[in-house]
Order: structure tokens, then C-alpha cells, then sequence
């Protein structure tokens, strides 16, 4: 089982930057950790996901010059950098992991089998 836990999210204004944390904890036995998105009355979207070893980082296309993922390999945790953020990024933001047996795209949502409770970003005008 592995447990993870977001932290960093509030509100900003537009134009602004967060910063997200995920820690994972228990037997972490994975190839990616991703965050993913979800608004109000949406799907979940992915965002950006990162290798386990952290040698390869992968975004969304429209995020792509305004988010970061990074981990930090002794700490076991994620990171999600959010700079110039817009109204259209207000979601709950998750971090997820996936297994090393898990299949489909690093983009589904679907790949992965454990998922944090979420936090909420709001960017205000």
C-alpha cells in the first residue's frame, strides 16, 4: 500500500504562483507520479508526471513553460510548481502513483492505483 499526502494548496491571485507537495510513504514500488486535475463539473485532466528515478518530467501541452514537476528522491516526495496562474487552473489538484505492472498512457488516470485526498487551488481576478 502506498499513502500520499498533498500539501500547498490555497488561494492566489491570478498571475501568481503555488507550489504543491506530495509526500508518498509505505512500499513504493512505481514508475510515475503525476498530478492530475479536476474543476468543477469536469474530468479529471492530467497535468504532469515525472519518473520514479526523476530522470524524465512529461506535461500537459497547455501547461507546458508554467508548471514544474520535480521530486525529490530522499524525501520521497513530488512537487508541483505552478507559476502565472490563471483562472482556469481553480481545481482540486492530485497527486497520484501508479505501479510498476500498471498499463495505458501516463496521461489516464486510469494507470494509477493510488491517489492523495487532493487539494484545492483557487485563483481568483
Amino acid at each position: 500500500q502506498v499513502q500520499l499526502v498533498e500539501s500547498g494548496g490555497g488561494l492566489v491571485q491570478a498571475g501568481g504562483s503555488l507550489r504543491l507537495s506530495c509526500a508518498a510513504s509505505g512500499r513504493t514500488y512505481s514508475r510515475f507520479m503525476a498530478w492530475f486535475r479536476q474543476a468543477p463539473g469536469k474530468e479529471r485532466e492530467f497535468v504532469a508526471a515525472i519518473l520514479w528515478s526523476g530522470i524524465s518530467t512529461y506535461y500537459a501541452d497547455s501547461l507546458k513553460g508554467r508548471f514544474t514537476i520535480s521530486r525529490d528522491n530522499a524525501k520521497n516526495t513530488v512537487t508541483l510548481q505552478m507559476n502565472s496562474l490563471k483562472l482556469e487552473d481553480t481545481a482540486v489538484y492530485y497527486c497520484a502513483v501508479d505501479s510498476i505492472g500498471s498499463s495505458g498512457s501516463y496521461l489516464s488516470p486510469l494507470r494509477y492505483d493510488y491517489w492523495g485526498q487532493g487539494t484545492q487551488v483557487t485563483v481568483s481576478s
